[in-house]
């Protein structure tokens, strides 16, 4: 394998939440564990890989410049995106035009979701779902309409497209967020799924914002399937936000985008996004997206991808030989595991909370998956070092699940 994805790094004291964020968010983040067990990130949605090499050097390169004055994006910028597009997804005839900068996907969400509702309007939202929508859609005043995924015979997650459509009808619904892929359930939906949701919102006049920040994160052989692709009603009444931050691990250096084709939406997305004057990109964040997007971070992420499948693979293993009772469907994209632990927990008489503190005393930094939408659910991150990954099975394992 070409690029390190074996190494431990330490990020105690370098500003990362999922390591020094322990006790310090109520409600959110997981607690600091006991004495004599080291801290296991696995909560936050970011990654425990040191990130490609062309994206520090491009930093650098720019950091030595002394200046960093107002600038104007580079072509570059929107080229390295088309391109990216296009060969990682398939999109054909992207242009200059259609690519808008976002400081992150749910400022994106958020602009959309103001440009064509009202506070106080309902919003259809699936559950289980990403806490980022629940919040940024009930600060902005709008109700989130919950519409739930159910599995299947074959514990796959699926859209109810019943409920969708008599969710939508009866609380008159023109405004939907879809999560492609899904976090936290890991779904990578399938072409006639899309469809079949497009048909309804178009059926129901839906404007749609399509969050596909996990799109270049698939495993095991899956394909990711642009909404804007299905049909040119989805490419027109959608407005779709990508970013190489989940992709890279660059959250925290912001910046993603919008690709919105029809004029009448993108106008009006533009025009709200800059009446705060939030929206403007960061110099250093656009040379990072041109060095992820450069030859290496294409192959880089096919490594990721591969490793990423491997500790889907060993962890689901893992958790349905030793944890009676807990339940996962494997996810076909993300690196989050969203387990449903309400058997385990009637069996042995615990509360989801008892469980999750369990682990959290022993090291394995986990999420509580109530603010997901999931009842008795823990939302798990797999993207460490494989040894890391086997560490956490075994500790749980010992100490928490068969204690």
């Amino acid at each position: 394998m070409k690029y390190d994805f074996t190494s431990i790094m330490d990020r105690r004291g370098t500003d990362a939440i999922a390591v020094d964020g322990l006790g310090t968010i109520p409600g959110f983040a997981p607690e600091p564990p006991e004495k004599g067990f080291d801290i296991i990130p696995m909560w936050v949605a970011d990654m425990n890989f040191p990130t490609v090499p062309t994206i520090t050097e491009a930093i650098i390169e720019r950091a030595k410049h002394p200046a960093f004055g107002y600038f104007a994006p580079k072509e570059a910028y929107y080229d390295s995106i088309i391109r990216w597009q296009e060969k990682r997804h398939g999109v054909a005839g992207l242009t200059k035009e259609c690519i808008g900068y976002e400081n992150g996907v749910l400022g994106g969400v958020v602009s959309t979701m103001c440009a064509f509702s009202a506070p106080g309007d309902p919003v259809l939202l699936h559950s289980p779902t990403y806490i980022g929508f629940t919040g940024c859609i009930e600060n902005n005043g709008r109700k989130i309409i919950l519409s739930p995924l159910k599995k299947d015979a074959k514990g796959v997650w699926r859209m109810d497209y019943e409920d969708m459509d008599a969710k939508i009808k009866a609380n008159k619904i023109h405004v939907a967020v879809f999560c492609n892929p899904h976090n936290p359930c890991g779904r990578v939906w399938e072409r006639w799924e899309i469809e079949k949701a497009m048909e309804i919102y178009k059926a129901n006049d839906c404007i749609v914002i399509s969050d596909e920040i996990w799109s270049d994160i698939i495993l095991n052989g899956h394909t990711h399937i642009p909404v804007q692709s299905v049909s040119e009603d989805a490419r027109n009444r959608t407005a779709a936000f990508y970013a190489p931050s989940k992709t890279f691990n660059l959250a925290g250096l912001i910046g993603s985008y919008h690709i919105v084709y029809n004029n009448y939406l993108r106008d009006r997305i533009t025009a709200q996004s800059s009446k705060p004057h939030y929206n403007d990109m960061n110099v250093l964040s656009m040379h990072a997206l041109i060095g992820a997007y450069k030859p290496e971070g294409y192959e880089w992420v096919d490594e990721l991808c591969g490793v990423l499948s491997g500790n889907v693979d060993y962890a689901c293993g893992y958790i349905a030989s030793h944890f009676e009772g807990v339940e996962v469907s494997k996810p076909e994209g993300t690196y989050m595991l969203f387990l449903d632990c309400t058997k385990w927990c009637e069996k042995h008489g615990k509360t989801i909370d008892e469980l999750e503190k369990a682990g959290c005393r022993v090291g394995v930094a986990w999420q509580d998956g109530r603010m997901f939408h999931g009842p008795c659910a823990i939302r798990l991150n797999l993207a460490l070092p494989l040894s890391r990954v086997q560490e956490a099975m075994a500790r749980l394992d010992k100490y928490v699940f068969n204690a």
